[in-house]
């Protein structure tokens, strides 16, 4: 040991996940992990639970809840777009131009970046039509239209929806510390241009529990509610947020990007993990296992095959 590194322990997190080629470990994938038993006790912790990530987009049932409190009445897949990450397909578009149209608004007025769908295989079709990049296509684009729509309704400034000083996001802000049981740690910028708010895992996997066991009628159950009856609209149609949520009764779920997952059951068992290097590919091999260890089926969860020459050499498994 250099001189340097001398009286400091490896604090790097546990292995999640390994990608298996031919029989060979190819490449690990770390991360840190938390599921909170129906009394919201944390039942098991693996890695560091306790430092602040962002959760991306695992945030948006914060973000429409504070849409809400802030006085926009949304209802079933016009209040689950409103916390989606959905995937570009027809129905999504659709329902966020009628959102805009309903509100007096046009998409113009989005600050979302334009782009094309999430969806591999709506991008595919997307594209053959002739359609270019559209800030309706992006997948964070109901959400910006709850933003724009809510701030309408109150005389709030339109062209500062996504300042963090501006009320909306202050009441956001809000929001996501209740919820948590914590204060936000730092401010960022997400990929579509909103104020990113950085809490523990343990305060996300907290958040989601709340939102389970709200009152009914309460904004915080009002949108679980919305995205637990409307899963298609907060994801898509080949998407395992929607599969879960339709899979198992009464679940919450929502992926962030940089490998961020949060999931709740009605009971009040939560998780929340990250893979540290951001790798997508994990997440289903991750979740798959902590949902198991949770007693929870698994439904299209399936296996994450690693092709080679078009056929299937190897698999990403998780290994805790």
């Amino acid at each position: 040991m250099t001189a340097e590194g001398a009286g400091h322990a490896d604090v790097s997190p546990p292995v999640l996940a390994e990608v298996v080629r031919s029989g060979f470990v190819e490449s690990r994938h770390r991360g840190s992990l938390v599921i909170l038993a129906a009394d919201g006790s944390v039942e098991l912790a693996l890695g560091d639970v306790t430092t602040p990530v962002f959760p991306r987009s695992s945030n948006k049932p914060m973000q429409a809840a504070g849409v809400l409190r802030a006085g926009l009445d949304l209802t079933g897949e016009r209040l689950a777009i409103a916390a989606a990450s959905h995937s570009g397909e027809l129905f999504h578009r659709d329902l966020v131009r009628r959102l805009l149209s309903e509100h007096g608004l046009d998409a113009g007025q989005l600050q979302c970046p334009p782009d094309l769908p999430l969806d591999p295989v709506e991008q595919e079709t997307y594209l053959a039509s002739g359609a270019v990049r559209d800030r309706i296509a992006m997948n964070c684009s109901g959400k910006h239209t709850a933003m724009l729509a809510a701030s309408a309704q109150r005389g709030w400034p339109l062209d500062s929806y996504l300042d963090p000083e501006h009320p909306l996001q202050k009441l956001i802000h809000r929001v996501v510390e209740e919820v948590s049981g914590e204060r936000v740690a730092a401010v960022g910028t997400d990929g579509c241009g909103a104020p990113l708010l950085a809490i523990t895992l343990t305060g996300l996997a907290r958040a989601y529990r709340t939102f389970v066991l709200a009152e009914p009628g309460s904004p915080e159950r009002r949108v679980a509610d919305a995205m637990r009856a409307h899963p298609e609209y907060v994801a898509g149609t080949r998407r395992p947020d929607t599969w879960l949520m339709r899979a198992v009764p009464g679940a919450l779920s929502k992926m962030g990007a940089e490998a961020v997952q949060a999931l709740a059951l009605p009971d009040g068992r939560a998780l929340a993990f990250k893979v540290e290097d951001g790798a997508g590919r994990a997440l289903g091999p991750v979740l798959r296992r902590t949902l198991h260890l949770m007693g929870v089926p698994t439904g299209k969860l399936g296996k994450a095959a690693v092709l080679g020459g078009g056929r299937e050499v190897g698999e990403i498994r998780a290994v805790f």
